[in-house]
């Protein structure tokens, strides 16, 4: 996923173990001066943040980004609520897609593209206990797969 121009700043690996993934969306963010900063290096987590749609716009929640060192009173709280940038067709389908029954926003991985800080956004439906134990089955007969050839090849 990662293309020209794209650093990876954080992802959401337990995002896509919890949840079916529908559709991805990329999204803006609305940052003050030092979270710019501190989010270059590295220091932002998105593990429990989750998004809501609330008056025609998008908010991000429980994003923890870690106060820029060298930024004194200008640092801001690290986990406030921060918005979203989407444009207003987006917002209209991400509320059709909410209004349904068990769907939720959720940021999947946080980037730099072309110098600006995105959050890429996944619609996802909650997985069942049973889900999840296939998915850890699928990835281990992957795992025994790959080795075996791994081993057949240096034969």
């Amino acid at each position: 996923m990662a293309g020209k121009g794209q650093k990876f700043l954080a992802t959401n690996k337990k995002a896509r173990y919890e949840y079916f993934i529908e559709e991805t969306y990329e999204a803006g963010i609305e940052l003050k001066g030092t979270e710019v900063k501190s989010m270059r290096q590295g220091k932002v987590n998105i593990k429990e943040a989750h998004a809501r749609v609330e008056n025609g716009e998008v908010f991000l929640y429980n994003m923890h980004i870690s106060p820029y060192e060298q930024g004194n009173i200008f640092n801001v709280d690290p986990i406030r609520i921060r918005k979203l940038l989407l444009h207003k067709s987006e917002i209209r389908k991400l509320i059709g897609y909410i209004q349904q029954k068990g769907y939720t926003l959720i940021p999947l991985s946080a980037y730099l593209k072309n110098g600006r800080v995105k959050i890429a956004l996944g619609i996802g439906k909650g997985k069942a206990l049973h889900d999840k134990r296939a998915d850890i089955a699928k990835k281990d007969a992957n795992r025994r797969i790959q080795k075996e050839l791994r081993e057949r090849q240096k034969q």
